[in-house]
């Protein structure tokens, strides 16, 4: 598995417990609190995915042009 997929997988898992999260903490199940509640966590993933594909890009972590790491030949 690759860095970019990865990183996708955990701004997922962000989002999903981001999400339950805050549902089992206000207690309210109504449908306009789910609602806004994934839109929130939905952006908030996004955010954060951003926010970790700049840091790692930073820190070059990340290769830039979709190298898949050490393993495969590049020609």
């Amino acid at each position: 598995m690759d860095q970019a997929k990865r990183l996708k997988l955990g701004a997922i898992f962000f989002t999903v417990f981001w999400i339950s999260g805050m549902l089992w903490w206000s207690g309210e199940y109504h449908p306009a609190n789910i609602i806004i509640l994934a839109v929130c966590g939905t952006v908030g993933g996004y955010l954060w995915y951003l926010a970790m594909r700049w840091v790692f890009g930073y820190m070059r972590l990340l290769s830039p042009n979709g190298d898949h790491g050490a393993g495969r030949e590049t020609r």
